[in-house]
């Protein structure tokens, strides 16, 4: 028999639903102990509790691997609902104080750590009291967390055109072809673009934005690439350009210090460098909270001073 509204603000509690949010991100106990900072057991024990509460089971195990119900689809709409809610309040509250206060979520591909370090130092400094949390990912993840809202915000390159998106750019991402200093390759004469691609290519994986800037540049330029390699981030294809198994593009900022160091060269080539641009992206349906609008307002009023920094001359 269902409980009445009294009966169940009576039964529930806030801490029940932050830990059901915990397990159904996560499908895991033990990661939602972690992330939670409890034992398995308690958080075991406060989903009996809000399952007794709603009468219904909100998760189910199918063989080993735990599923959300039904009831517990209802009732995660709901509590993300609840805690957005909260969490806007939370902040407009800070604002009546005279401040900006709050958690601000980020999520970053992997291209994008070398310069949002830069721009949350000063976003810190200019608002202390915001949480900030970074997730690093590739472009397909950020794809996915977009479509599935787990973040305030992203900061990628290459935004997707399905979707209905604000974007803002606020720097340039410079990608420049990179040779090991002692590459024979460079003892070429008149080295064209396309000699560069046939010279042992390393590449990121299917997925990455770097690559995708990449194939899509060619494609507009009649240019074939051949990869030799596939490797998973830039730091693998930098350390493997270092090691003599290839060449690569990658960001200028990824390999500041190794060409301060004259380990590697950028060549100069027909077409580069590229230059697209980093963007904090949302859902256009999304309301910024005042965190997310601080956070939007600096990077647009920074993007000047920001290029200086990272690139100095160059920018």
């Amino acid at each position: 028999m269902p409980y009445s509204l009294n009966q169940l603000l009576n039964r529930l509690s806030f801490r029940q639903l932050q830990v059901f949010k915990a397990v159904a991100h996560h499908l895991n106990y033990s990661r939602a102990a972690e992330e939670l900072g409890l034992t398995q057991p308690a958080v075991s024990a406060q989903v009996r509790q809000l399952e007794q509460a709603l009468g219904q089971p909100v998760f189910e195990y199918v063989g080993k691997k735990l599923y959300v119900t039904a009831a517990g689809e209802q009732l995660s709409r709901t509590v993300d609902t609840m805690f957005t809610d909260l969490e806007r309040l939370q902040m407009q509250l800070a604002e009546l104080d005279g401040q900006v206060r709050g958690e601000l979520r980020l999520a970053a591909v992997s291209t994008a750590q070398y310069s949002v370090p830069y721009l949350l130092e000063s976003f810190l400094e200019a608002y202390p009291q915001v949480d900030v949390s970074l997730t690093i990912v590739n472009r397909a993840q950020a794809v996915e967390r977009l479509n599935t809202n787990q973040d305030h915000l992203v900061i990628m390159g290459m935004v997707p055109e399905s979707r209905s998106l604000n974007t803002l750019p606020f720097l340039d991402n410079i990608m420049v072809p990179v040779v090991r200093s002692d590459d024979p390759l460079l003892q070429k004469k008149n080295l064209s673009t396309q000699d560069f691609f046939n010279a042992r290519l390393l590449m990121r994986e299917s997925g990455s934005g770097t690559r995708h800037a990449l194939e899509v540049w060619c494609a507009q330029n009649r240019l074939k690439l051949v990869p030799r390699l596939e490797l998973g981030s830039n730091v693998a294809i930098k350390h493997g350009i270092l090691a003599g198994l290839g060449v690569g593009v990658l960001p200028r900022l990824s390999v500041t210090a190794e060409i301060q160091l004259g380990q590697v060269t950028i060549p100069e080539l027909e077409g580069f460098p590229l230059r697209r641009s980093w963007c904090v992206v949302y859902p256009s349906s999304k309301y910024p909270t005042p965190v997310m609008q601080a956070f939007l307002d600096h990077a647009r009023r920074s993007t000047r001073e920001l290029a200086q920094r990272v690139y100095g001359d160059e920018a």
